[in-house]
């Protein structure tokens, strides 16, 4: 039996959907609400959310990296997102193992449920390269900084994302494109950086960058 927690602000589209699912036999709606606090609150107890974008930009991002830390095997699948590269690469970086488009059918719908569910995803050729590009680049990123005794300084992937693109002489604007984020997050990432190299600027931390890549930190 699939467990599906429904998180969207319109109530009318939660009880259409809701009525939707629970007419599938290996499906059960054990929740619905439009509040992420609320959402939260309730996620240990399914096996996928289905979130709506419309709660509203880095509050949604937000809502799907905290799903993802409170229970870290539910599926977070977002409902009625655009499938162009802007719209699904930040949800999929925050933790959402796929998405349902605004003109899927219900069969389309149920059968994205139940591939998120066996570990599958379906997503276009343009999404798949550009995911495959994302992947290649944390790669990159997470192949260098690294102190003698073989571990990390502390930096998340995205962190060492961001130090990487710092090193290349990326303004924070800049970054927020390329990483298709806001730029207040790009803001918060780099301040966490400079905290976690204990260094006071920009040309520090990726001087940092440069020292450790060539084995002269410690």
């Amino acid at each position: 039996m699939i467990r599906v927690l429904l998180v969207n602000e319109i109530e009318l589209t939660c009880n259409l959907i809701a009525t939707v699912l629970e007419d599938e036999e290996d499906m059960q709606v054990v929740g619905r609400t439009g509040s992420p606090i609320d959402a939260l609150d309730r996620v240990s107890g399914c096996d996928v959310v289905l979130v709506s974008p419309q709660l509203g930009g880095e509050r949604t991002l937000g809502l799907v990296n905290s799903l993802k830390e409170c229970a870290p095997q539910v599926k977070v699948l977002m409902l009625g997102l655009t499938e162009t590269e802007e719209h699904v690469l930040p949800f999929v970086q925050a933790g959402a193992s796929g998405y349902i488009l605004p003109d899927d059918s219900v069969d389309d719908m149920l059968s994205r449920i139940r591939a998120a569910t066996a570990n599958r995803a379906i997503v276009s050729p343009e999404i798949a390269a550009a995911l495959m590009g994302r992947v290649n680049e944390l790669a990159r990123a997470t192949s260098g900084v690294m102190i003698e005794d073989n571990t990390t300084v502390g930096l998340t992937p995205r962190e060492l994302e961001i130090l990487y693109l710092i090193d290349e002489g990326l303004t924070n604007q800049e970054i927020a494109d390329h990483l298709v984020i806001e730029v207040g997050t790009v803001k918060n990432h780099v301040h966490n950086i400079l905290q976690k190299l204990e260094v006071t600027n920009r040309h520090e931390a990726a001087a940092y960058l440069t020292m450790t890549a060539s084995g002269g930190a410690g």
